[in-house]
């Protein structure tokens, strides 16, 4: 597919995009070293949605974080434990989990993983209306 385009507030122009994950995968792995031993290239940005593709090499963390938009996580290789809300959740691929907006989580890869990260953008009179911009029950 051809390079995408975006407007000048990073949006993608393009109202159609297709992409190819292993071969972006693969071009990830080119990449390496990775800082932390994370890689993450956004796919596909508009006002209300995200597409990351994010790769983590075994024992990689995130720290604890937040999205303020509902997020799903598809595991497209390896394992990753996705913690959230006092709760471990073993991911493989396969498998999607879907979290609300706000909520704290962390990530740890088990082994060599990747996945796609989508993020429900929320508007950006949502955004200033958050009580502390993020951190919801």
């Amino acid at each position: 597919m051809p390079a995408l385009h975006a407007d000048e507030s990073g949006n993608t122009v393009e109202p159609i995009a297709q992409f190819d994950l292993k071969q972006e995968l693969a071009e990830s792995e080119q990449k390496k070293p990775w800082p932390s031993g994370i890689h993450s290239k956004t796919l596909f940005k508009k006002s209300d949605l995200r597409c990351v593709l994010i790769a983590m090499e075994s024992a990689a963390i995130m720290k604890e974080h937040h999205a303020d938009g509902t997020i799903s996580v598809q595991v497209l290789k390896g394992r990753l434990r996705f913690g959230a809300q006092g709760n471990q959740y073993e991911l493989a691929a396969g498998n999607l989990l879907s979290l609300g907006a706000s909520i704290k989580h962390d990530l740890h890869a088990l082994e060599d993983s990747a996945f796609l990260l989508t993020i429900s953008w929320p508007s950006n009179e949502e955004l200033l209306a958050m009580k502390h911009r993020g951190y919801g029950t």
